[in-house]
C-alpha cells in the first residue's frame, strides 16, 4: 500500500490524516539534547551523517510519525556557496554579509555547492535504507527570500529589513542573490531526491514580510522555478511550499507554483483553509505549537477541530509552526491520539 503521506500528496481525502511535525526532530527530547551533545555544536550535528540520521530517526521510534524530515539547517546552503556560518549560544545562526556586488563577486557558483552538502546527502542515504517501509523521507531546503534575508543581515532579524533595503536600494544585488540561491537550492535538492528523499519541502518561514509585487517576485516567482526545475529532473516527486503567514496569498499560491501541498501556519483558521486553499490540493498544518507545551483538553479539541475542518480534501497534519524546545513530549503523544481518534 501506497504510503499515507505520499496519498495526501497525490490529492486523496483520507478519513486519518498523516502526521509530522515541523522541528520534530529538536530539543524538546531528551534524546535529541543527548546525541547533539555527543556532536559537541548543532553543525557538526548537521554535517555527521550517522549522528543526523539518528536524531531524525527518534520521534519516528518513539511517536510513528507517518513522516521522517531530514535533520539540516537552511543556512547550509549559504555556507556551501562561501558564506561564512556559525551559531551563537542562545542567539541564533550569525553569517558573513552579502550587501553589494563585491560579496556576491566573493560567492561560489551554484554548482559548487556539492563537496560541502555531501554529509547531508549521505544522511539520506542512511535514512533511506533505516526508516520503517511505511515512513515517508521529506528533504527541504530555504526558499531563496528567506534564505537571502540571513545572507544580507547576517542574522535572523524581527522585521527582515536589511533584506527589504538592499532589495529597494540595489535590485540588481538582491536579484543576483536570489537567483544565486534558487540556482543552488534547485541542484541541493536534486541530489537530495537521487540520495533518496520522496518529498521535499521549501521553507519560506519570511514570505509574510513580503507585500504585493514583491511577494510575486520574490516568494512565487523562485519557488515556481524551482519547483519546475525539480518536476522536469524528477516528475514524480511532491512538494510542499510553506510561504508562512501569507495570509490571503495562500489563495492560488499552489496553482501559481506548481506545489502539490501548501503548508499553513496558525495565523489563518482550518475551515478558511478548507474553504479557499484546500480547493486547490492539499492543505498541510496548522495547529499552533504553544498547544505542545499547554496540553490538556484545548489541546485536543484543537487537533480535532482541525483534523474535522479539513477532512473534506487532502490533509496532512502538521503544526503552524516548529515544535518549540520548551514542549512536552506527552503533549505530542496526545496530538498523535486526538489526531487519529477525531
Amino acid at each position: 500500500m501506497t504510503k499515507l503521506l505520499l496519498r495526501a500528496l497525490a490529492g486523496e481525502s483520507l478519513p486519518t490524516p498523516p502526521i509530522w511535525m515541523m522541528r520534530q526532530a529538536g530539543r524538546y527530547l531528551p534524546e535529541y539534547r543527548a546525541t547533539r551533545a555527543q556532536a559537541g555544536d548543532f553543525l557538526s550535528l548537521c554535517y555527521n551523517p550517522d549522528l543526523a540520521a539518528e536524531v531524525t530517526l527518534q520521534p519516528i521510534r518513539r511517536f510513528g510519525f507517518d513522516a521522517a524530515i531530514l535533520f539540516a539547517d537552511i543556512l547550509l546552503v549559504p555556507q556551501a556557496l562561501g558564506a561564512d556560518l556559525w551559531f551563537v549560544t542562545g542567539e541564533g545562526p550569525r553569517l558573513s554579509t552579502v550587501t553589494g556586488p563585491e560579496d556576491m563577486a566573493r560567492l561560489k557558483p551554484a554548482t559548487e555547492i556539492h563537496e560541502r552538502l555531501a554529509p547531508v546527502y549521505e544522511t539520506v542515504r542512511i535514512l533511506a535504507r533505516e526508516l520503517p517501509g511505511e515512513t515517508t523521507l521529506i528533504g527541504f531546503a530555504g526558499a531563496p527570500w528567506t534564505v537571502a534575508t540571513y545572507m544580507i543581515a547576517g542574522r535572523g532579524t524581527p522585521d527582515q529589513g536589511p533584506a527589504h533595503k538592499l532589495k529597494n536600494q540595489d535590485r540588481t544585488t538582491f536579484t543576483a542573490l536570489i537567483d544565486r540561491i534558487t540556482e543552488a537550492t534547485i541542484l541541493y535538492l536534486s541530489a537530495q531526491i537521487e540520495a533518496g528523499a520522496e518529498v521535499v519541502k521549501l521553507f519560506d518561514s519570511w514570505a509574510g514580510s513580503l507585500k504585493g509585487a514583491d511577494f510575486d517576485d520574490f516568494a512565487v516567482a523562485p519557488t515556481r522555478r524551482i519547483i519546475a526545475a525539480l518536476k522536469d529532473r524528477h516528475p514524480s516527486i511532491p512538494i510542499i511550499a510553506f510561504p508562512r503567514e501569507a495570509g490571503e496569498r495562500y489563495i492560488g499560491f499552489a496553482r501559481a507554483t506548481g506545489a502539490d501541498c501548501v503548508a499553513i501556519d496558525n495565523s489563518v483558521s482550518a475551515e478558511w483553509a478548507a474553504q479557499h486553499v484546500q480547493s486547490d490540493g492539499c492543505v498541510q498544518g496548522n495547529m499552533d505549537p504553544r498547544h505542545m507545551v499547554t496540553g490538556g483538553p484545548a489541546l485536543v479539541a484543537e487537533a480535532q477541530r482541525i483534523t474535522r475542518a479539513l477532512r473534506g480534501g487532502p490533509h496532512i497534519f502538521n503544526l503552524g509552526h516548529g515544535i518549540t524546545p520548551d514542549a512536552d513530549p506527552a503533549n505530542v503523544a496526545a496530538m498523535i491520539e486526538a489526531v487519529r481518534t477525531a
